[in-house]
């Protein structure tokens, strides 16, 4: 049967699983538009007031739930516009398809209104991308990005339809998706043997959990080899989750700001397990002090990633959870009680004293929203000092709950994440934790969460200033203070109020407690605008290019 090329992208859509997509509409995507007005009980469109706000939904919906997300947008600066978004989610592979309208072909490279050569702009941010110029390519086309976003490491694929593609007709026939199977066929029998044998004769091993093992799956089996190997496990920021923190051996995030037990840990263990992990510059600093006494064992999808940073011992490239589950019968239980209690004593040397008198902190905000949600809301975050405290105060238990831009460190990308990580999860509490710089810049995004009813709530931890980068010019610009103050407005509970969203201004313990007991219970959107210190730090902190062991404590 034929039908448009607009409407075979909805049948595509609704092949792959698809239920909701965001995006804004425009000129060149019309005939995408008119289709998926057409077709409104079979796809659910969420209209956002920004581009990127779309991207940014697509990019949480993926990562609460781990299937593809879907943003749509016009061409020219409608495509733009979705570049920091997919930007986003490349470094921190999570599975998107992004499509975008086009001119029509015979107006291509003619400098035509509204035309721009978004599939030459995000060559070097997609797994892939596609002009598909004929519409007999189309079906094709979408079903290979979809299987692309999803296999081996995850990440964006971006579709460009020009309109006359979307317009022209061709015959459609329903297939089945094809199926995404982890990758095994690069795991070596030899490596599974050596690796096993350096994790038997460890002494002092320790294990590196990093967002690899969310994606795979893995975070039982990461439990399992810690509790046999008798090993501590310290996660990445975005393997936050991997590994619960309620559990004796979690020692927390590691790198820059992380706890003391990790850092520590990492560098006096003899052998260091890291799972889906890359060894960013955050975590490892200065190289050649980075687990100097380690033997290390990276396993990983992604074959560019061994070696790239660090020097290996040895390595496994595949899924993490198939190499694990091969591993795990090869390892007898071990105890290795001196390691533990020597990081117990790190874990114990550090706390933080956040309930002291009636001081509002944003350490006492996150212990207090974990407590509030029991521990069992989705935290999702913008970038900056909020972020990492969000990290560090609440004990995350479970994969697929604390979202947030780790690679690329994206201001402005919390507010449309938080929005499609409640979608994607309505039975969920979504907390989205904001800077006010951040906030600022992805505000407009209210407009979508009071329109569509979205029960996020929203804490804005706000110090009117820059709060990261105050930090850095406290510690290493000898207090110049260079266009980080925000002695500016808006007045956020106002500006809540404005889109009809709860509003709550908030300067003590006892406000932010019935404040969120109160939006909590509401189970509609609110903003607590919550009036911090300028001066709050992130602490513990490593000093760009020192070794991680080397760290300020106040």
């Amino acid at each position: 049967m034929k039908i448009t090329g607009s409407q075979i992208i909805i049948e595509c859509l609704v092949e792959q699983g698809v239920d909701t997509v965001f995006g804004y509409p425009g000129g060149q995507a019309l005939n995408i538009y008119d289709a998926l007005y057409k077709n409104s009980d079979r796809i659910n469109h969420i209209l956002t007031a920004h581009e990127q706000g779309a991207s940014h939904a697509a990019d949480g919906y993926a990562r609460a739930t781990g299937k593809v997300g879907v943003c749509i947008a016009t061409s020219g600066p409608g495509a733009t516009n979705l570049v920091t978004g997919i930007a986003t989610a490349y470094m921190d592979s999570v599975p998107m398809v992004a499509i975008t309208g086009q001119v029509p072909n015979p107006l291509i490279g003619k400098d035509s209104f509204q035309e721009v050569d978004i599939t030459g702009i995000t060559m070097c941010i997609t797994k892939h991308n596609y002009i598909v110029k004929d519409v007999k390519d189309l079906a094709k086309t979408l079903r290979e990005a979809f299987y692309i976003a999803q296999s081996g490491r995850p990440g964006p694929v971006l579709v460009d339809i020009p309109k006359d593609v979307t317009a022209a007709l061709w015959d459609y026939e329903y297939e089945m998706p094809k199926m995404i199977t982890p990758q095994v066929d690069t795991i070596c029998d030899k490596e599974l043997q050596y690796v096993a044998e350096l994790m038997r004769d460890a002494k002092k091993p320790m294990i590196y959990a990093g967002g690899g093992v969310i994606i795979s799956g893995a975070h039982r089996e990461v439990r399992q080899l810690a509790e046999k190997l008798d090993a501590p496990v310290a996660t990445s920021l975005m393997g936050l989750g991997s590994f619960p923190e309620t559990h004796p051996l979690s020692t927390g995030l590691v790198g820059m700001h992380g706890s003391k037990a990790s850092n520590f840990g990492f560098t006096e263990c003899d052998v260091l397990i890291a799972l889906g992990a890359r060894f960013s510059d955050r975590v490892i600093s200065k190289v050649s002090e980075f687990a100097p006494n380690a033997t290390i064992i990276h396993i990983d999808v992604d074959p560019a990633e061994i070696g790239k940073n660090v020097t290996v011992g040895a390595s496994v490239v595949g899924d993490v959870r198939a190499i694990l589950n091969k591993l795990l019968p090869l390892i007898p239980k071990e105890e290795h009680p001196e390691w533990r209690s020597k990081v117990q004593g790190w874990k114990d040397d550090f706390t933080y004293d956040y309930q002291a008198g009636e001081h509002l902190s944003p350490q006492y905000i996150m212990r207090n929203v974990y407590e509030q949600t029991e521990g069992k809301a989705i935290i999702t975050t913008e970038v900056g000092q909020h972020q990492m405290w969000a990290a560090q105060f609440f004990d995350y238990t479970k994969p697929r709950t604390y979202i947030s831009s780790g690679g690329l460190g994206t201001m402005g990308y919390g507010t449309g994440a938080s929005i499609g990580a409640q979608i994607a999860e309505p039975e969920k509490q979504v907390v989205h934790i904001a800077g006010d710089g951040s906030f600022r810049m992805n505000c407009n995004e209210l407009s979508t969460i009071a329109h569509y009813d979205v029960p996020v709530i929203i804490v804005v931890m706000n110090n009117t200033t820059l709060g990261m980068v105050r930090q850095w010019q406290t510690a290493f610009y000898e207090k110049r203070y260079s266009q980080t103050t925000l002695d500016r407005g808006p007045d956020f509970k106002l500006l809540a109020e404005a889109y009809g969203i709860k509003g709550y201004d908030i300067h003590s313990q006892d406000e932010f407690n019935d404040a969120l007991a109160d939006a909590l219970n509401r189970k509609k959107p609110a903003v607590l605008n919550c009036f911090i210190g300028m001066d709050e730090k992130v602490l513990p902190m490593v000093a760009p290019g020192a070794a991680i062991n080397d760290m300020i404590f106040e």
